[in-house]
């Protein structure tokens, strides 16, 4: 009687470790995806200011006459 209660307990046990294992999982998961858009979301408009202010620069050295 106590082996198949204790095969039991570690058949609940073993559940409850896959159950924790499939958590981590999808928690590493978004994780991941949180990093990739923060990166997306500094490294493209820094990408877009490396075009952006040499126009910027160019249009008002014109317009004012600063010679830059």
């Amino acid at each position: 009687m106590e082996d198949k209660e204790l095969i039991k307990r570690l058949d609940n046990l073993q559940e409850r470790v896959d159950a924790a294992a499939r958590s981590v999982d999808k928690l590493r998961l978004y994780f991941l995806w949180t990093v990739i858009l923060a990166l997306v979301t500094l490294i493209l408009p820094v990408i877009g200011l490396l075009f952006a202010i040499p126009t910027f620069l160019q249009s008002m050295g014109s317009v004012g006459n600063f010679n830059l």
